[in-house]
């Protein structure tokens, strides 16, 4: 086959050739069209990214052996299960960028961010702000009780999205203003920089309500050991992730398995 046979050859252009009409190549190539690829998020200057992790599994409630209480909150252990879970997040987190880690005076916090502390040799922070929501005369094992037979407050509680339907209990208003004050003395003290919250399901289904406008209860029931995720910026809240489980093999974040 001679050169001119070559397909390669038939494909390739003739070096007069133009792609513009009239125009040489060379002034062609001057004129090319720029492309603009899709957006990626990119941190704001001055904003801080918060790695909200929900608590482990914490140990079960038995009315004839109350937890102890902390400040009037219902105090538990973690559970082996919720050990396994605390394991997990950090592996998930031990390669990343951590200016701080900040937990709650309640000990399933400070449990579950031990494994990741000790990888990355921060010493937790206490923020008692982000505490979870007080549940007055139900601290302690009546909440569950109460919620798991369907007590007529339980239910009048998740219809009205209202902690405060449970006797004492602390209200919406009161529980969003000290997670929002906690959340802004943190970002103050973080600009620029990536901080792990270990804190409980009603605390990150109330930031996520309050960054995105959502009903109270919206994004209650972040699953325990979970990973959300919230950007804080002088002029707003950014929520990119809410109740990311990848790390812990749930049954959506397994791999798919053949059928037979």
């Amino acid at each position: 086959m001679t050169d001119a046979d070559d397909p390669i050859d038939t494909l390739a252009p003739p070096a007069t050739d133009t792609s513009v009409a009239g125009e040489p190549a060379a002034v062609a190539e001057s004129a090319e069209v720029k492309e603009y690829r899709q957006f990626r998020f990119q941190l704001p200057p001055g904003a801080t990214d918060v790695l909200l992790v929900r608590h482990g599994e914490s140990a079960p409630s038995r009315p004839d052996d109350p937890e102890p209480l902390i400040d009037g909150r219902h105090d538990p252990a973690l559970d082996p299960q919720g050990r396994k879970e605390a394991d997990a997040v950090a592996e998930r987190l031990s390669g990343e960028q951590v200016a701080a880690i900040y937990v709650t005076n309640l000990r399933r916090t400070h449990e579950t961010a031990a494994p990741l502390a000790a990888r990355l040799g921060l010493e937790p922070r206490v923020e008692p702000r982000l505490g979870e929501v007080f549940l007055g005369d139900w601290e302690g094992a009546a909440f569950r009780k109460h919620f798991a037979e369907q007590h007529p407050i339980a239910l009048q509680a998740i219809k009205e999205e209202r902690w405060d339907a449970i006797p004492g209990a602390e209200s919406t208003e009161d529980f969003q203003s000290r997670i929002r004050a906690g959340l802004l003395d943190i970002a103050a003290a973080h600009p620029d920089q990536r901080v792990v919250v270990v804190t409980h399901g009603g605390v990150i289904g109330s930031i996520v309500a309050l960054a995105t406008g959502a009903r109270p209860w919206a994004f209650v029931g972040a699953d325990n050991g979970s990973l959300s995720h919230l950007v804080i910026t002088p002029e707003r809240w950014i929520i990119r992730r809410f109740n990311d489980t990848g790390h812990l093999g749930t049954d959506l974040d397994k791999p798919v398995q053949p059928l037979t």
